[in-house]
């Protein structure tokens, strides 16, 4: 505004009366004032904005700092049940394999039994053991039985014993 097209500041401010030059003077301190306010307010209105982004930056942030925790106990609530039920999985399978044995065991035993369950041994067919014609005596309750057999004997024989398998730990 100062600069006219023409000429510099100092031509145009030469033909200017005192009073004249106190009236610019004034105009220009007060449009300058202006802008000082206007910019004052900008920064205000910026600097609000700014608090309500960083009140709702750390409102986040709590929210995530407790997501955080409540996610490291529940990891660490998962790994004490993982560790649990590894435990559990360990011991069951101890005494599914203590069973097993047992059944395996006993299984043997029974087996053992099968041949003097074979039909032609009390048949009395000639040529069968056990045959009254074969031996020369009738059988016995007491001939030919399992324990003649040389087969494991039942009731409380080492067969029908349980081992203790120990407590879990919980």
């Amino acid at each position: 505004k100062l600069q006219k097209a023409g000429g510099g500041v100092e031509a145009d401010l030469a033909g200017c009366s005192k009073e004249e030059m106190v009236r610019r003077l004034c105009r220009e301190e007060a449009e300058k004032l202006a802008v000082l306010v206007q910019h004052g307010r900008l920064i205000q209105g910026m600097d609000r904005h700014l608090k309500a982004v960083n009140g709702r930056l750390q409102a986040a942030n709590r929210k995530l700092r407790s997501l955080c925790c409540f996610l490291a106990e529940e990891q660490l609530k998962a790994k004490r049940l993982a560790r649990h039920w590894q435990i559990v999985r360990h011991h069951a399978a101890q005494v599914l394999r203590y069973e097993v044995a047992g059944c395996l065991r006993k299984l043997a035993g029974l087996e053992g039994l099968l041949p003097p369950l074979n039909p032609l041994y009390h048949s009395g067919a000639p040529g069968s053991p056990g045959s009254p014609r074969e031996s020369g005596r009738a059988p016995s309750a007491t001939s030919g039985g399992p324990e003649d057999q040389g087969a494991a004997p039942s009731g409380d024989s080492a067969m029908g014993r349980r081992r203790t398998v120990p407590e879990p730990p919980w």
